[in-house]
């Protein structure tokens, strides 16, 4: 387990590289969250004023 956690030496690139993606990945989710959040509401708003 120990080996594949170090992986081949290159952990201390890998490892971070990872989080750098997971965290990335994680701000468009929310971006993406509250903008389907905002439109949904300009929608419902653009509606009742019909």
């Amino acid at each position: 387990m120990s080996a594949f956690l170090e992986m081949g030496g290159y952990a201390a690139f890998v490892w971070p590289s990872y989080g750098i993606a997971v965290l990335a990945l994680g701000g468009l989710l929310v971006q993406s969250l509250r903008q389907y959040r905002a439109r949904r509401r300009e929608l419902a708003r653009l509606q009742d004023a019909r």
